[in-house]
């Protein structure tokens, strides 16, 4: 069960070790501007291999559970599938249901893991293989493995990393988890942290906050739901800063540092080193200037 690009290399790698014997996905969507339908990424790959496909719009209903009571799977294994499993699903594989969860849990438990790593400033993450239960991510773990976080990496380069890294721990895993020699080891829940899931709001920049920090919001958000911040009337999305600390100035005042536009924040100057004004494709900072001639406020 899974849906987005991050459940790819999960997919791939059962489907080369295992028998899929069905995927269960998101119903499709409509995307983009022209709002055209389209597919969730598992379901294109799950009929590239010829794999059935599942996308029923809840999975507790009558008709996804008898779905799965007609395949009778041994094992349910759940990638970011987007949906909650209750206990009749839950029960019904007799190996149970593992997710492959993209932090290194009980920290980061919740629908945006990777995004609050990046957030908290964390210097590593990881993948955790745990035991589904009622309780969100608070399943016994199976198998982990860590990985550093780089200090270029978005949200969507460390997916990519962990999506692979998930992939890989995962078929490490099952032989021993299926016969037995693997005993999942209890969560210790006074470690436990949340990450909820995000909303578009949240990506708005607050200079008054720590430069370093709207630093990492902006690699946090990348690519969805993307930093920004008003220039006037004008929505402009970050796609790229880095902080340059020290200096004064007021929250939001605007200068030119190298030729790139920069943003006052706490402790420092935002950089913004690629940006997208609304209407417009993203381009670099020094490119953005030649046609924000109302950038530099006073305080400069």
């Amino acid at each position: 069960m899974g849906s987005p690009d991050f459940a790819l290399p999960v997919l791939s790698r059962l489907a080369d070790h295992y028998n899929v014997i069905g995927v269960f996905t998101q119903p499709d969507r409509p995307a983009g501007r022209g709002k055209i339908l389209t597919a969730p990424p598992v379901k294109l790959l799950a009929e590239e291999l010829g794999i059935p496909v599942y996308q029923p719009e809840k999975i507790s209903s009558q008709d996804a559970l008898a779905q799965l009571n007609n395949l009778q799977p041994d094992l349910i294994v759940v990638a970011a599938f987007g949906q909650i499993l209750r206990q009749t699903v839950l029960d019904l594989p007799s190996f149970g249901c593992i997710n492959v969860h993209a932090s290194l849990l009980p920290r980061w438990r919740g629908a945006a893991p990777i995004q609050a790593a990046i957030l908290s400033g964390d210097e590593q993450t990881g993948i955790t293989i745990m035991q589904m239960e009622k309780g969100v991510d608070t399943g016994a773990i199976i198998s982990q493995k860590a990985i550093p976080i780089q200090f270029t990496d978005t949200a969507e380069t460390l997916s990519d990393r962990l999506a692979k890294l998930g992939a890989d721990l995962l078929v490490e895993t099952l032989p021993g988890y299926l016969d037995g020699h693997i005993v999942p080891v209890k969560q210790n829940d006074e470690l436990s942290t949340y990450a909820p899931m995000l909303k578009k709001d949240q990506a708005l920049l607050d200079f008054s906050k720590d430069v370093n920090y709207l630093e990492r919001c902006v690699r946090a958000y990348y690519s969805w739901p993307c930093a920004h911040f008003w220039l006037g009337q004008e929505l402009i999305k970050v796609y790229r800063a880095h902080a340059s600390n020290g200096g004064t100035g007021s929250a939001g005042a605007r200068v030119v540092i190298d030729g790139y536009p920069a943003v006052r924040a706490n402790g420092g100057w935002l950089i913004l080193d690629e940006v997208q004004p609304a209407g417009k494709k993203p381009m670099p900072g020094d490119v953005f200037l030649r046609g924000a001639r109302n950038w530099a406020t006073s305080e400069n």
